[in-house]
C-alpha cells in the first residue's frame, strides 16, 4: 500500500507582521539599514548616523569605510521630507571630514544638493546642504561644478535666510566661488551686493567678517564697484569705520574702501560727496595702531594713479600725513612714509610736504631702531628729492645727507638703494655734493658696489658718477679714498645704464 502524499499550503498570509522596534549599537548594522525600503527605518538610520558622526572625525571616517556615503547621497533625493532632512543632516556632518569630502567629489552629488536649495525645502535641509557645499567649494573643480550647475542664484537668495547657519554657510560658499572671475561677476548681476551690505549689520561677527571678505573680492571688479556705489556701499563702510564698537571689522572694511577708491571715476564721485573728508577724519582719529596703519596704507594704494593723487592733494592729504609722522607707533609712521613716497610723484605734493615742514620730520625717522621705518623713510626721501632742488636743500639743512650716508651700510638692500638714490638726487647741487664728500660719502659707497642686488648696484653707480662728474670732485675722491679705483671701475657700467 502506497503512502499518502502531503501538499504544502500555498495560502498567503492575511496578517501583516507586527511592528518591530530595532536597536543597534553597531555602525555597520545601521549603515545596512540605509538600503531599507521602509521610510521609518530610513529616518531612524539617518538620525543615528548623524548623531554618531557628530562625535568626531574618527566616527566619520568609520562611516565612510562602512559605505554610508553612497546611500546617503541617494536618500537626499528621497520623496519623504523627513528622510531627506535626516539624510542631509548626516551627509552635512560627514562632509566636514577631509577624507569624506574627497570621496564625495566622485559621487556627482553637487547637482542633487543644489536642487534642494529651493524655498520649498526645510531650513534644516538648507543648513546641511550648504554645509556640504561649503566643504566642497574649497576645491577649485567643485567650485566650477557648483557654478555650472547654476548654484549661485539660490545661494544669493539664501543670504537673506532667517537662519544664521544657512546665511553663514551660503556666504562661505560664495566667498570661495568668487575666487573665480565668472562667479565674481555673477554676484552683482544676481543682485547680491545689497544683501552683502545688509549682512554688515548682522549680530554674528563670523557673518560680518565673511561679508567683508566677500566684498573685498568682488569690489576689485569695476562693474561691481558701480553697483556698490549705487547702493551707497562706501557710505555704509564709513559708518562702520566710525562705529567704535565694531573695531574688529575695521581692517577688513578698509581693504574694501581701498578697492572702491582704486579707480579715478569712483574716487572723484566719493570726493564730491564728502566721502574722502570722512576717510581723512578717520585716518587722523587716534585708535589702535594696527587699524591706523592699515588706513594709511589704504591712502597709499589710492595714490598709485596720477588722477587719484590730484584728488588726494585737493583734500590736503599731505597735512594729514605730516601729522602722522609724529605719532608714537613706528608702524603708523612707516605707513605714513610710504604714503608720502607715493604722493611725491605729484609735483605739487612735494612742495606741500616741504612747506608743511615734513622733510625734517622724515629725516628724523632715519635714526629709528625700526629697520622697516628707516627703509620707508629712505623711500620717502628718494621720491621727495627727485627733480626737486628745494626739497634736496631742505633735507641737507636737516642733516639728512649725513644720516643717509650711515644708511649705506644697512642690512636692508632697499634701504641702501633708496639712500644711494637720495644722495644722488642731492649731489646735483655743489654745496651738498661737497658736504657728502667731506662726510665720507665715497668710502661709504664702496661696500654697496659689491652688492648682488641690481637696484643697489644701479643706484650706487649713479651716485658715484654724480659725485665724480667734475675734476675737482674726482680729485677729492682720489685724495680721500683708498678705494678710488674700485669706485671709478664702475663708470663703464654707468655709461651702459
Amino acid at each position: 500500500m502506497g503512502r499518502k502524499s502531503t501538499k504544502e499550503s500555498v495560502t498567503p498570509f492575511k496578517e501583516t507582521f507586527e511592528p518591530l522596534s530595532l536597536e543597534s549599537k553597531t555602525p555597520a548594522t545601521v549603515v545596512l539599514l540605509l538600503n531599507s525600503h521602509e521610510e521609518d527605518i530610513l529616518i531612524k538610520a539617518c538620525e543615528a548616523i548623524h548623531k554618531f558622526a557628530e562625535k568626531g572625525d574618527e566616527n566619520k571616517g568609520c562611516l565612510l569605510g562602512l559605505g554610508a556615503l553612497e546611500p546617503l547621497c541617494k536618500l537626499i533625493a528621497h520623496s519623504n521630507r523627513l528622510v531627506r532632512r535626516n539624510a542631509f543632516m548626516a551627509l552635512g556632518i560627514m562632509a566636514t571630514n577631509g577624507e569624506v569630502n574627497n570621496a564625495l567629489k566622485n559621487l556627482n552629488a553637487i547637482p542633487l544638493i543644489i536642487q534642494k536649495l529651493t524655498p520649498e525645502e526645510d531650513e534644516v535641509v538648507h543648513e546641511f546642504a550648504t554645509l556640504c557645499l561649503a566643504s566642497l567649494s574649497v576645491d577649485s573643480t567643485c567650485r566650477v561644478e557648483i557654478y555650472t550647475n547654476n548654484g549661485m542664484p539660490p545661494l544669493i537668495k539664501l543670504l537673506t535666510s532667517p537662519d544664521p547657519d544657512v546665511t553663514k554657510n551660503s556666504l562661505e560658499i560664495i566667498f570661495n566661488l568668487v575666487q573665480d572671475y565668472k562667479s565674481l561677476q555673477a554676484v552683482y548681476e544676481l543682485g547680491g551686493i545689497p544683501s552683502l551690505l545688509e549682512l554688515l549689520k548682522s549680530d554674528f561677527p563670523v557673518i560680518q567678517h565673511l561679508a567683508l571678505k566677500t566684498l573685498q573680492c568682488v569690489s576689485t571688479d569695476k562693474d561691481t564697484r558701480k553697483t556698490f556705489r549705487e547702493e551707497q556701499g562706501f557710505e555704509k563702510l564709513m559708518d562702520l569705520l566710525h562705529n567704535m564698537h565694531l573695531t574688529d571689522l575695521h581692517a577688513e572694511a578698509l581693504h574694501v574702501v581701498a578697492n572702491c577708491l582704486s579707480d579715478s571715476e569712483t574716487l572723484q564721485l566719493i570726493h564730491n560727496n564728502g566721502g574722502l573728508a570722512r576717510l581723512m577724519d578717520f585716518v587722523l582719529t587716534p585708535q589702535a595702531p594696527g587699524i591706523q596703519s592699515t588706513a594709511v596704507k589704504c591712502l597709499t594704494r589710492v595714490a598709485q594713479s596720477s588722477d587719484s593723487r590730484t584728488v588726494l592733494h585737493e583734500q590736503d592729504v599731505e597735512k594729514a600725513l605730516v601729522e602722522l609722522l609724529s605719532v608714537v607707533d613706528d608702524n603708523v609712521k612707516a605707513s605714513a612714509c610710504q604714503a608720502v613716497a607715493a604722493m611725491s610723484f605729484h609735483p605739487a605734493s612735494k612742495d606741500s610736504f616741504r612747506d608743511l615742514g615734513g622733510l625734517p620730520v622724515v629725516v628724523q625717522q632715519l635714526s629709528s631702531e625700526s629697520s622697516a621705518l628707516r627703509e620707508a623713510a629712505t623711500q620717502a626721501l628718494s621720491s621727495l628729492t627727485h627733480s626737486n632742488k628745494l626739497n634736496a636743500l631742505a633735507v641737507y639743512e636737516a642733516g639728512g645727507h649725513e644720516a643717509l650716508i650711515q644708511q649705506l651700510c644697512d642690512s636692508s638692500a632697499r634701504t641702501v638703494a633708496n639712500s644711494a638714490a637720495t644722495l644722488c638726487n642731492m649731489a646735483e647741487q655743489e654745496i651738498i655734493k661737497s658736504s657728502i664728500l667731506s662726510h665720507g660719502g665715497t668710502q661709504a659707497l664702496v661696500e654697496p658696489l659689491k652688492s648682488k642686488d641690481s637696484q643697489v648696484l644701479i643706484n650706487t653707480a649713479l651716485c658715484v658718477a654724480m659725485l665724480a662728474c667734475d675734476k675737482e670732485a674726482r680729485a677729492k675722491v682720489c685724495l680721500m679714498n683708498d678705494h678710488s679705483l674700485e669706485l671709478f671701475s664702475c663708470l663703464p657700467l654707468i655709461r651702459i645704464l
